[in-house]
């Protein structure tokens, strides 16, 4: 199983960034770090292992980039209205800097994109956000509203990374050629948001498969089922 590491300078986001690549070929796959996560992270948890087959099969190849929650989200000590715009400039960064080349340089029209937790909130906010870029769309126990992180503040640039918010107007006609799969489990801390977004997109008639795993919870060896079942689905 090749594995590559890239590190550059971002001029999006103005610091050194660092991804692991996985795989020779294939469907180009993007899979988000869960909170504040690196690049190593999926590797060290073994979700990387868990894609052993497909990776070696030259089915699919996995992009693996950092994180900057800890500068957006997560960073308290700055104004809610800065915490967004260091989000969008990552939005920008993952648009330009890994789908971009992507596209231009494998001849791919289109991603996949995953993650699990907030790694799953990234996957759906990124592929909501751009899905005439996205093909197919794993979340794994993802969360979907971003209000909780910004004290109360409300403006634009909150409805437009807020999926749960924004996606009721959204009609973007590739979300209905999407692959789209909710992943979740049954004692997972994330049900509720799985609930409420499956029936969104119910609502405006997406199609999407709500995976409801029983007796798990919100946790790697939950992913670690999920996530190869998931990669079958992208050459079917």
């Amino acid at each position: 199983m090749k594995e590559e590491y890239l590190k550059w300078y971002s001029p999006n986001l103005g610091i050194e960034i660092e991804t692991l690549v996985f795989g020779h070929a294939g469907h180009p796959v993007i899979v988000f770090p869960s909170t504040k996560g690196r690049h190593h992270e999926a590797k060290d948890f073994g979700l990387i292992e868990s894609a052993r087959w497909f990776l070696e099969q030259g089915l699919i190849k996995i992009y693996c980039p950092d994180s900057v929650d800890a500068h957006s989200w997560y960073n308290r000590s700055i104004h809610p209205a800065n915490r967004i715009k260091n989000h969008l400039w990552y939005d920008k960064f993952i648009l330009e800097e890994i789908v971009n080349p992507i596209r231009h340089n494998h001849g791919h029209a289109k991603v996949a994109v995953a993650g699990a937790s907030f790694g799953g909130f990234h996957a759906t906010n990124f592929a909501f956000r751009h899905p005439e870029l996205v093909s197919h769309l794993f979340s794994m126990s993802g969360a979907y509203e971003t209000k909780s992180f910004l004290d109360g503040y409300y403006d634009d640039s909150v409805y437009f990374t807020s999926p749960m918010d924004y996606m009721p107007n959204n009609n973007h006609p590739d979300l209905w050629n999407m692959k789209i799969v909710l992943g979740v489990g049954e004692w997972d801390i994330c049900l509720k948001a799985n609930q409420d977004m499956a029936a969104l997109l119910s609502s405006k008639n997406i199609p999407h498969w709500y995976d409801l795993r029983k007796w798990a919870k919100h946790d790697w060896p939950l992913w670690k089922q999920m996530f190869p079942h998931y990669l079958s689905l992208i050459h079917q």
